[in-house]
């Protein structure tokens, strides 16, 4: 079948995935992957627990943010769903009741592996800047490092890139440390 006359999958495609799956939909395409490994998981994890408690209840931190593990993004035709994404609380006063959220989150992360990579940085990227998100840090656990995206027109700049066991103030959550080295501990 030529690729014109491929059929694009719909939102139904998504919820008809199978549960132990992650569904996006992008440019049409359905994509899936699996759970994410260990590695992925506690970095992701730890990413999470140290940003919601500074920034999401503001223990021992500014406040200001509502932040979400795995939420379902519905950024134009696009299903996206970032590893952890937050919204500065001045645009999402309360979390709505709902399944998925059409409001461009203002922060994305995206934790690497070898199967989504390429998706993260080469299909989800410009999706994220096509829509606005401000910030995005690409967390890589095999390598160790993470890498701090500032929009800047209509991409991203590289604001920085820290690794291993840094202790790193990076934008927009610089008012809190955050050690990395809890990100990878095994």
């Amino acid at each position: 079948m030529s690729s014109a006359a491929r059929k694009l999958a719909t939102y139904a495609d998504v919820l008809a995935a199978p549960e132990h799956v992650i569904a996006q939909l992008i440019d049409g395409e359905l994509v899936t992957q699996p759970r994410p490994a260990y590695p992925h998981a506690r970095a992701s994890s730890k990413l999470g627990a140290s940003l919601d408690g500074p920034f999401d209840d503001g223990i021992d931190g500014p406040g200001g943010w509502v932040i979400l593990d795995e939420p379902e993004l519905h950024l134009g035709p696009h299903v996206l769903v970032p590893d952890i994404a937050g919204w500065r609380r001045e645009r999402m006063p309360e979390i709505p009741d709902v399944a998925y959220s059409e409001l461009a989150p203002d922060f994305c992360c995206e934790v690497l592996s070898p199967s989504t990579a390429h998706l993260d940085r080469v299909r989800k990227l410009p999706l994220y800047a096509e829509h606005g998100v401000a910030f995005v840090w690409l967390v890589d656990p095999a390598a160790q490092t993470l890498e701090v995206l500032v929009l800047d027109g209509a991409g991203y700049r590289l604001a920085s890139t820290h690794g291993k066991d840094d202790v790193v103030e990076a934008v927009p959550f610089h008012a809190v440390p955050l050690d990395l080295a809890r990100l990878w501990r095994r």
